[in-house]
């Protein structure tokens, strides 16, 4: 089926509805966004004279909702530019416009009854061969289309994205009775390739997959929260980052979602899920009862199970709801022997034996927690899908999992699993017996590179689908390592690309992995044909190793740490001037160091969701890697015939010294750190190595060739320095900046300004390096850049001294 999306329209511009509309937005396509005429005037438009005929009025539903949702933080939207892509109207107005679109997809109220009227109606003018879609979260498939034409069920399914749709990467792609095959693949290729999704094909049960099993794991943890006496930051203590999820855990998670989300989707898999094994698990406890009748939905309703108070001085507290007495407490510290023996432990996937084997009650909970989840979930093989990986798609895509179900139980180990299994006194499906009398001890393996899985139904070890788009660096770091040391692994790409990967912690850049850059570039222009710097860890780089030079400075070492810099400044003029093409494949943080490194690859193939920014001044001193040199040189770049040059200098200035850190990679463009017509951005980042190694492989053979060093600089001199220091003076005396901002300020100006020149010279990159790390090494022999660095390094926040 090969058909090209160019507009969709969106029906019902709720929460979700504008999410999805944004997301669209997002990736370049143009939308129509709908919902129901008001039936009565606001007291704002009474005051106007405005009538129910007006068209502001008739609008104000689908207007008020997308500029809720526009404002919105986190932005459901990459720039607020892409807005412009979507086009609002009405239900009763607008409606004929379905009828030029490549997708519909409705998100309107969860109920059948409402749906079915709007499909009725949509079929009305939705011309043949048009796909439609459900957002819906549980409602069958089945009945939604009935008594819909052939054409409209050919092209029916339900597709289910997760709240927010630009930041929750599942995508549930529910057939009805009727959907043709050509639609699923479509469907499937289209989430994963062009809206970044991990597409997932489920049946049509109750909630699908992913909120299946998410669903039941939480009711599984309510239940369990009274039977152990565990208190809401326990919990939250044992299912937060320390077993690869997300910060909110479980009970932060349920205020931000909202409770009464959670019990709806609950009790609709209780009344529609009769045969499951577990039926009981999906009552909701007394305490849940007393909240919802409390109406403490969480974040929405202002308390939950955390309450966020004010006290008689301003400051605020975040109080915890005692489950026992039903009301709120000062916050108690949750400690467990079993989590500190994991500390050590970098690798989420290697804490699991420790976590099951704990003497105390850390241990007691992940038995019991892991065997009920691992029995559940194998018992959901036929009903929910056929393939285990599935289910694992599924929560690490909609919940954050970084494993899912079966990769930890793999972890723990097949006999483990079922020992905890059989403790609980439950019973796994049979089909894991089986695969363990077949001599299967693992529901995963990995060979030559790709990930297989054990297929239940043919009883034998099958490749999981899709994966040759992508390059998975945990398959294949082993068999394609070239070089290594504490900091980096390079691997061979293939086809003459090699890839660096950083090791360390928070990919921080210190010595080895400035030696494993060096080594890449080495090995590269030796023997093979262009180099890639990328990862899959969570951020591509927080930035230099400030702990190292932390260390110098106290010490007073500054010929060591002039040494450091250096070093840092000519590896990164390396990435620009090899004889090989450099990509850089920056995701999540890319800051200080990190950004530095991509300013000065040939390419940046920066994923959409991509956190860049010259952050140095957070630490008291101003980027040394080459970056504020860099942002001199390009302002230089873009000066133009009668351009207040200054006026352009100052932008770049103010990128740096206002530590700006752009909220998606398309944000980056405008601040100056990837450039048009030269770096680009990828959707989904599972596929960005992939098209990282690509470029590089495009530009080697259409014939790369080392660019020379710059010494065409345009810097402006005293006139631009002067301008910098009565702007930092004011700052200063009207209380915005500190007098140690002020200082930093200065020496940033001094460099961007190519010093104090009497008029607008032409200078080297080299000179320019030499400043900024004149300039750098001075401000770490001030005290209170030191305790910036310190703060930093104790408490992850900026200290504004």
């Amino acid at each position: 089926m090969n058909k090209h999306i160019k507009k969709v329209a969106v029906i019902g511009s709720g929460i979700m509805g504008s999410g999805i509309a944004c997301h669209f937005a997002n990736i370049g396509v143009e939308v129509l966004l709908l919902d129901i005429v008001p039936r009565e005037l606001t007291d704002k438009e009474k005051a106007k004279g405005l009538s129910l005929e007006d068209k502001v009025v008739r609008n104000r539903l689908v207007n008020d909702s997308l500029t809720s949702s526009l404002k919105s933080k986190p932005s459901p939207i990459y720039h607020q530019d892409f807005a412009s892509r979507i086009q609002t109207g009405n239900l009763e107005d607008d409606i004929a416009k379905v009828g030029k679109v490549d997708w519909i997809i409705e998100v309107v109220v969860e109920r059948l009854d409402i749906k079915k009227k709007v499909f009725e109606n949509l079929e009305k003018y939705r011309t043949p061969g048009t796909l439609i879609t459900s957002n819906t979260s549980g409602i069958p498939i089945k009945f939604m289309s009935e008594g819909r034409s052939d054409d409209f069920q050919k092209h029916f399914c339900g597709t289910h994205f997760f709240n927010p749709a630009r930041y929750l990467k599942l995508f549930e792609i529910i057939p009805g009775p009727n959907t043709s095959p050509e639609v699923l693949a479509f469907l499937n290729g289209y989430g994963e390739k062009f809206l970044g999704k991990t597409s997932v094909v489920a049946k049509d049960t109750p909630a699908f997959i992913g909120n299946r099993i998410g669903i039941f794991s939480i009711q599984s943890l309510f239940h369990m929260v009274k039977e152990m006496d565990l208190t809401v930051e326990e919990v939250d203590k044992l299912t937060g980052p320390v077993i690869g999820r997300p910060k909110s855990a479980t009970f932060r998670t349920v205020d931000v979602v909202g409770l009464d989300t959670l019990v709806h989707v609950a009790n609709g898999i209780h009344d529609n899920c009769k045969k499951d094994e577990r039926l009981e698990l999906f009552k909701l406890p007394d305490f849940i009862d007393t909240m919802m009748k409390n109406n403490w939905l969480g974040s929405k309703t202002g308390q939950g199970f955390y309450n966020k108070t004010r006290n008689a001085d301003g400051s605020s507290e975040i109080k915890t709801l005692d489950l026992n007495t039903m009301e709120y407490r000062a916050n108690k510290r949750a400690s467990f022997a079993t989590l500190e023996l994991t500390k050590t432990i970098d690798r989420v996937a290697d804490r699991f034996k420790v976590l099951v084997s704990g003497k105390d009650k850390a241990g007691e909970f992940y038995r019991k927690s892991f065997a009920a989840l691992f029995a559940y979930v194998s018992h959901r093989i036929p009903e929910i899908t056929d393939e285990l990986y599935k289910i694992d798609d599924a929560m690490k895509a909609g919940f954050g999992w970084e494993h899912g179900p079966f990769q930890i139980w793999d972890a723990v180990g097949l006999e483990k699993g079922l020992e905890m299994i059989k403790a609980e006194g439950l019973e796994p499906a049979a089909w894991v017996h089986e695969m363990k009398a077949a001599s299967v001890t693992s529901f995963y393996a990995v060979k030559e590179g790709s990930t297989y899985y054990y297929d239940i139904p043919k009883k034998t070890v099958e490749k999981i689908p899709g994966q040759d788009a992508f390059i998975i660096l945990d398959n294949i770091r082993k068999t394609k390592e070239v070089f290594k040391n504490s900091g980096v692994v390079i691997e061979d790409l293939g086809d003459g690309i090699l890839n660096v990967e950083f090791q360390s912690k928070m990919n921080t850049i210190g010595g080895d992995v400035l030696a494993g850059l060096n080594k890449g570039i080495d090995l590269a222009e030796k023997d093979f044909q262009g180099l890639v710097v990328g990862n899959q860890a969570a951020n591509f780089s927080v930035g230099a190793n400030i702990g190292m030079i932390f260390m110098m400075a106290v010490e007073q070492e500054y010929d060591e740490l002039n040494m450091a810099i250096k070093m840092f400044q000519d590896t990164m003029m390396r990435m620009r001037y090899s004889s090989i093409p450099t990509i850089a494949a920056p995701h999540g943080m890319a800051l200080g160091g990190g950004c530095e490194l991509s300013l000065h690859a040939d390419k940046v193939v920066a994923a959409a969701e991509t956190y860049m920014g010259l952050v140095e001044f957070g630490v008291g001193v101003i980027p040394g890697g080459g970056g504020s040199k860099e942002m001199a040189l390009r302002a230089s770049d873009t000066f133009k015939k009668n351009d207040v040059e200054l006026n352009v200098l100052q932008e770049y200035f103010l990128t740096i010294g206002m530590a700006k850190v752009s909220t998606s990679a398309y944000e980056a463009f405008d601040m100056g750190i990837l450039q048009k017509g030269k770096d680009v951005v990828v959707v989904n980042k599972d596929r960005q190595l992939a098209i990282a190694k690509a470029h590089a492989k495009l530009m080697a053979e259409a014939g790369y060739t080392q660019p020379p060093k710059r010494t065409d600089v345009k810097v402006l001199g005293k006139q631009a320095l002067g301008m910098f220091l009565v702007g930092t003076d004011a700052m200063q005396v009207g209380k915005y900046i500190s007098e140690h901002d002020k200082k930093i300020a200065n020496k940033l100006a001094y460099v961007m300004a190519g010093g104090d020149l009497s008029e607008a010279t032409l200078v080297s990159e080299q000179y320019l390096l030499d400043l900024e790390r004149e300039a750098f090494l001075s401000l770490c022999t001030e005290r209170k850049t030191l305790e910036r660095i310190q703060h930093m390094l104790k408490t992850g926040k900026p200290l504004r001294n």
